[in-house]
C-alpha cells in the first residue's frame, strides 16, 4: 500500500507533464502559421515598395518582429527543456534613425548578417514541420476524446458514415461503442508521443536558430573581450579601494604611532607621566591597525574560506544573517581557489541585497556542482523587483562572474521570491 501510494505522485506529474507538452504543440503550431503569414506578407509588403524608398524605413521593424519570434523560441527551449539557445546576431553599429542615410545603413547590417538569412529559412520551413509536430499529438488526443464521449451516443442523428471519433463505417450502437476503446489508445499514443515531437521540434529550432560555428567563435571574442574589459576594470577598482582603505585608515594610524612613540622618546627622562599616556595611546593605536589591516585582508580575501572552504565559508555568512537562513550544499570536492572566492563573494553580496532590499524574513542558499559547472542559487520571499540595472550591485556580481565566464540569472517578478541562480563552469 505504501509503495501505491508513494508511487501515485510521480506518476501523476508525469501525466501532467505530458499534458503540457501538448498544450505547447498547440502553441507551437499556431506561431508557425500566424508569425509565418504575418511576417512573410510584411517582408513582401517591404520588398514591394523598396523601390519607392519605403521599405528600407520598414525593413528594419519587420527584422525587428522576425527576431522576436525567433528569441521566443530561443527562450521557450530554456525554460521547457533546461538548456536554452545562443543569441547568433551580430551586434549592430548604427542607431536605426528613420531617415534615409540610417535606414539604409542599418537595412545594409541586417541583411549583411548570417544569421538573418538563417531565420528567414528557419520560418519557411518551420510552417509546415510546426504545424505537424505541434498539432499532431493534439489531434489524436482529441480524436481520442470525441471518440470516447461523442461518437457512441450521438453516432444516430449523424446518420450512419464514417464516424467522427472512429475509423470505420458505423452502422449499428456495438460498432460505435468500439470508438471507446480506440480513443483511449488514441489519447494515450497523443500523450506519449507529445514530449518525444515537441524536442524534435526544439532540436529543428536549435539547429537552424543557434549561431554557426564561425559566429560563435566570433561571439565568444567579443564575449572575451568584454569580460576582459570588465575584469580589469575591476581589478583597477579594487585596488584603488585598497590604497584608500590603506591611506585613511592603517597608514594614518601608523603614522600617528609613529609620532606618539618620538614625542615619548624625547619627553622619557623629563616627563615620565606623559611618556606612560603616550605609549597606552601607542598600543591602542597599533591594535586598531592591525584590526583594520585583517578587515582588509578578509575583504581581500576571508580567512574563513581558506580554512573551512566554501561550504564552511557559506554557512558561516547564512548563520552571520539577521534572518532565518536555509542552507543546502552538494559539493563532493573543493572547487579552485579564484572560483572558491568568486562564489563566496557573490553569495555575500547577494545576501547583503536580501537584507537591505528585500524586506524578507527568509532567505535561501543552494550550493551544487552539476555538469562541470559549480551552480549557487540564493532565494529570499521578500518584495522581489530585483534588476541588475537598479544599482542594487547585481551588475556588479555579473562582471565578477563574467571574468570566470560565469553567468548571473535573476528571478524577481514584483510581489516576489527573488532567486538569484549562478553557473560557473569549472573542475573541482
Amino acid at each position: 500500500m505504501q509503495k501505491d501510494v508513494a508511487a501515485r505522485p510521480p506518476r501523476r506529474r508525469a501525466l501532467a507533464g505530458r499534458v503540457r507538452w501538448c498544450t505547447r504543440g498547440l502553441l507551437v503550431a499556431v506561431l508557425s502559421q500566424a508569425g509565418s503569414v504575418l511576417l512573410w506578407s510584411a517582408m513582401v509588403t517591404t520588398l514591394a515598395t523598396m523601390a519607392v524608398g519605403i521599405g528600407f524605413l520598414i525593413l528594419p521593424v519587420v527584422m525587428i518582429a522576425v527576431r522576436g519570434l525567433a528569441n521566443f523560441h530561443r527562450r521557450t527551449a530554456r525554460e521547457w527543456t533546461g538548456r536554452g539557445i545562443d543569441t547568433p546576431y551580430r551586434p549592430t553599429t548604427s542607431d536605426g534613425a528613420y531617415d534615409t542615410t540610417g535606414a539604409f545603413a542599418h537595412c545594409r547590417e541586417l541583411l549583411s548578417d548570417p544569421a538573418t538569412w538563417r531565420d528567414f529559412l528557419w520560418m519557411l520551413l518551420d510552417a509546415p514541420l510546426g504545424l505537424v509536430l505541434g498539432l499532431l499529438p493534439a489531434a489524436f488526443v482529441a480524436y481520442g476524446l470525441n471518440g470516447m464521449f461523442v461518437t457512441p451516443f450521438l453516432w444516430q442523428s449523424m446518420g450512419p458514415h464514417w464516424g467522427f471519433g472512429a475509423t470505420w463505417f458505423i452502422t449499428d450502437q456495438g460498432e460505435a461503442n468500439l470508438a471507446i476503446p480506440q480513443g483511449l489508445v488514441l489519447i494515450v499514443v497523443g500523450l506519449l508521443i507529445a514530449p518525444a515531437l515537441g524536442r524534435l521540434h526544439i532540436r529543428f529550432n536549435r539547429a537552424l536558430l543557434s549561431p554557426t560555428r564561425n559566429a560563435r567563435l566570433t561571439l565568444r571574442v567579443e564575449h572575451l573581450t568584454e569580460t576582459r574589459s570588465d575584469a580589469v576594470q575591476a581589478q583597477a577598482a579594487e585596488l584603488r579601494r585598497i590604497e584608500r582603505d590603506l591611506h585613511d585608515g592603517a597608514q594614518a594610524r601608523l603614522v600617528s604611532l609613529g609620532m606618539k612613540l618620538g614625542l615619548a622618546d624625547t619627553q622619557l627622562e623629563t616627563n615620565p607621566d606623559l611618556v606612560r599616556q603616550l605609549l597606552a595611546d601607542a598600543m591602542e593605536s597599533s591594535s586598531q591597525a592591525l584590526t583594520e589591516l585583517r578587515d582588509l585582508v578578509r575583504g581581500i580575501h576571508p580567512p574563513v574560506l581558506a580554512e573551512r572552504g566554501l561550504d564552511g565559508a557559506v554557512r558561516a555568512l547564512a548563520v552571520a544573517l539577521a534572518i532565518p537562513v536555509e542552507v543546502c550544499i552538494d559539493l563532493p570536492k573543493r572547487p579552485q581557489a579564484p572560483i572558491e572566492s568568486a562564489v563566496y563573494f557573490v553569495v555575500a553580496e547577494a545576501l547583503a541585497n536580501v537584507t537591505k532590499h528585500s524586506g524578507a524574513d527568509r532567505a535561501s542558499i543552494r550550493l551544487w556542482y552539476a555538469d562541470g559547472g559549480l551552480r549557487a542559487q540564493v532565494g529570499d520571499n521578500g518584495r522581489g523587483g530585483a534588476k541588475a540595472e537598479g544599482g542594487s550591485g547585481l551588475r556588479g556580481l555579473q562582471r565578477r562572474l563574467a571574468a570566470f565566464d560565469g553567468e548571473l540569472d535573476i528571478d524577481s517578478p514584483p510581489g516576489g521570491p527573488t532567486l538569484v541562480t549562478m553557473e560557473l563552469p569549472c573542475e573541482l
